[in-house]
C-alpha cells in the first residue's frame, strides 16, 4: 500500500501526527468538551485502519489537549438520542442498528499495533468505553472523574463495554461500574486496575505515555506484538487448542529475522534492532478465528 500522509487527510475533529514510529491522535473538539459526534467516529476508524496497515507505525496514542475541559465527555446528547440513529436503516427494524461507539471499539481492538489511551482529563460514557477499553494500555490523570452513566440516562451500556469491561476488571467490578452509573476517580478500588499508571499531574499524562510507547517500540518486535495480541484475544476454546495455536505462532516467528536478532542482541548484551514488519510476516500465519461480519445486511441477532 502507498504510505499515508496523516497531515493531509483533511481531518476536522482529530489531529494526527507521526512522531518517529508512534502515531499520536489528539482529539480536536475542546470547545465541545471533546464530545463525540458522528464525524469523529468516522475519522478515528479511518486513522486506526490506516495505522494498522502502515508498517512505519508501531504504536498509537490517543489523547486530548491537557487544557481541554475533558478528555472526552461522551456522546453529544444536547439534541437527544437521534444522533445515534442512521436514517438509512430507520425503517429496517431494531436489529439492523449498529452502535457507532461499538464499531469504533472493534476497529481499535482489532488493530495489531500497540494502542495507548492517554486519559488527561475527565471522561464519561463512550469517553470511557470506546475511547479507553479497547486499548492495550491506559494512562490516566489522578484527578479525572470517570463514569459509565448509561443506566442513569435510560439506555444500555454501549461500545462493547459489557464484553470488554468484565474481561479487564472482572464481573464484580464491572457490575459495580455499569449498574450504578456512579462517578469515580482512578484510585477507586473498582477501577484502578484498569490503568497502567495513575499520574498526579494532568500535563504529565501524555509525556509519560509517550515515554512508555517509545520504550516498547524500541525493544519489541512488530510481528511478535501482533501475534501475542491475537493469542490474548483469540486463545481458543480449550487449553489444548491454545497450545496448538501458540505452538504454530512460535514456529512461524521462530524462523524470522526478528527472532534471530532477539537471540543475538541477548547474547551480545545490547538493545535489539528489530526490522520485520507485519506486511511481510502475516502472510505466513493467517487469522485462525472467524470474523463476524457486522454489516446489517449480512448479520443480525
Amino acid at each position: 500500500m502507498s504510505l499515508p500522509d496523516y497531515s493531509s487527510l483533511g481531518l476536522k475533529d482529530i489531529i494526527v501526527s507521526l512522531e518517529g514510529t508512534i502515531a499520536v491522535i489528539t482529539l480536536n473538539r475542546s470547545k465541545q468538551r471533546n464530545s463525540i459526534n458522528k464525524n469523529i467516529i468516522l475519522e478515528l476508524k479511518e486513522v486506526f485502519k490506516l495505522c494498522d496497515k502502515d508498517d512505519r507505525v508501531r504504536a498509537i496514542i490517543l489523547t486530548a489537549d491537557p487544557s481541554a475541559p475533558a478528555y472526552c465527555s461522551g456522546a453529544d446528547i444536547s439534541g437527544g438520542w437521534d444522533l445515534l440513529w442512521e436514517k438509512e436503516t430507520e425503517g429496517e427494524g431494531d436489529h439492523v442498528h449498529r452502535d457507532s461507539g461499538g464499531t469504533l471499539s472493534i476497529v481499535i481492538y482489532r488493530c495489531r499495533k500497540i494502542t495507548i489511551a492517554a486519559v488527561n482529563g475527565h471522561a464519561a460514557g463512550a469517553g470511557v468505553t470506546a475511547f479507553q477499553l479497547p486499548f492495550d494500555f491506559r494512562f490516566v490523570w489522578a484527578g479525572a472523574k470517570l463514569t459509565f452513566p448509561f443506566v442513569r440516562r435510560g439506555i444500555a451500556a454501549e461500545a462493547t463495554s459489557t464484553y470488554l469491561l468484565p474481561r479487564l476488571l472482572g464481573y464484580s467490578r464491572a457490575s459495580s461500574l455499569l449498574l450504578t452509573g456512579a462517578t469515580v476517580t482512578p484510585d477507586s478500588p473498582v477501577i484502578r486496575d484498569l490503568y497502567q499508571q495513575i499520574i498526579p499531574l494532568r500535563q504529565d499524562v501524555f509525556p509519560v505515555a509517550k515515554a512508555f510507547a517509545e520504550e516498547l517500540v524500541s525493544n519489541t518486535s512488530q510481528p511478535s506484538v501482533a501475534y501475542t495480541k491475537a493469542l490474548i484475544q483469540h486463545p481458543g476454546d480449550s487449553i489444548e487448542e491454545n497450545h496448538l495455536l501458540d505452538s504454530m505462532a512460535i514456529r512461524v516467528l521462530g524462523k524470522s529475522k526478528d527472532a534471530e536478532e532477539g537471540v543475538n542482541s541477548f547474547k551480545e548484551r545490547r538493545a535489539p534492532r528489530f526490522t520485520d514488519t507485519l506486511s511481510e510476516t502475516v502472510k505466513r500465519f493467517p487469522p485462525w478465528w472467524r470474523y463476524l461480519d457486522i454489516n446489517p445486511l449480512k448479520s443480525k441477532l
